[in-house]
């Protein structure tokens, strides 16, 4: 049997006590309404509270996601995916960040967490979506990109 590969983080928010972070599971792929999605979890990990939610996460949504850092490069709050069929994340740029998951159209539980993000968290976020990206097009994550001109 092949073997799987393993998950890919398309954002991670953390730490030295909780984080947020929406793991991709790129051999997982169903298609519907002429689409492909990916499943993936977002997870929620602390001392009070942990947890994890499926979730189905297009291509268009990866893209989606870009838009969202270049937001809160802004310090503007985001929410994101902009859909009314799974979990959600929101973001909100303070001291510390806000990161909030609500499950609303299934369980219709939310938690908001507090995270005192390094200052590099943002490029680090950056780095991890050039990582679902390559993998989408084709290429093994970590294998950088040739320039075809």
């Amino acid at each position: 049997m092949a073997d799987e590969q393993q998950p890919l983080e398309l954002f991670r928010f953390a730490d030295s006590v909780q984080s947020v972070s929406l793991r991709v599971l790129p051999d997982k792929v169903r298609v519907a309404f002429g689409r492909e999605y990916r499943e993936a979890s977002l997870v929620v990990a602390s001392d009070f509270v942990s947890g994890q939610v499926t979730v189905m996460v297009s291509d268009e949504e990866v893209d989606e996601w870009e838009r969202c850092l270049e937001a809160l490069e802004r310090e503007d709050g985001i929410t994101w995916p902009e859909n009314d069929r799974s979990a959600w994340i929101q973001v909100i740029p303070d001291d510390p960040v806000e990161v909030t998951v609500s499950d609303s159209p299934s369980s219709q539980v939310a938690v908001e967490v507090p995270i005192e993000v390094d200052e590099h968290w943002l490029e680090a976020n950056r780095a991890r979506l050039a990582e679902v990206r390559r993998y989408l097009a084709g290429r093994p994550p970590s294998q950088p990109a040739r320039d075809l001109a």
